[in-house]
């Protein structure tokens, strides 16, 4: 699952992505404007819970995903990062294994509004909010 904007727009209105085409537990990637530039980010479903991160490994500032779009995972439900293995919890996004053992990949804020996931006001800040409807 993709979304992408052609170019930077108020980072306060941009969807990323519907809600119900991401399920539980699932992950997806989607492009935003995050202050002024256009990013790559990691979309995370938890229940009614919604967290997003910059897809950047702070290991070697690279991309996660293995192709756009496609996420690794443990058996244990890990994130890994696909050129060097580290591996990251999704609660926080906390590097648990690997070359970046104990950084943490960098949150984005985002919210569930209308049936949209979107970018909350504070662009990068926590990254949990819970759904709003």
């Amino acid at each position: 699952m993709r979304s992408s904007l052609n170019e930077c727009q108020d980072a306060s209105a941009s969807s990323l992505l519907d809600w119900a085409g991401l399920a539980d537990g699932g992950l997806a990637e989607a492009e935003a404007c995050v202050d002024g530039a256009l990013e790559s980010l990691i979309v995370h479903r938890d229940g009614d819970a919604v967290r997003a991160w910059l897809n950047i490994c702070p290991h070697a500032g690279r991309r996660l995903d293995w192709a756009p779009g496609e996420f690794l995972r443990t058996k244990d439900g890990l994130l890994v990062c696909a050129v060097h293995g580290a591996t990251f919890e999704l609660s926080e996004g906390l590097c648990v294994g690997g070359p970046c053992r104990g950084q943490s990949l960098s949150a984005v804020a985002v919210e569930v509004r209308d049936g949209v996931v979107r970018l909350s006001a504070d662009a990068l800040g926590t990254a949990a909010l819970r759904t709003g409807g």
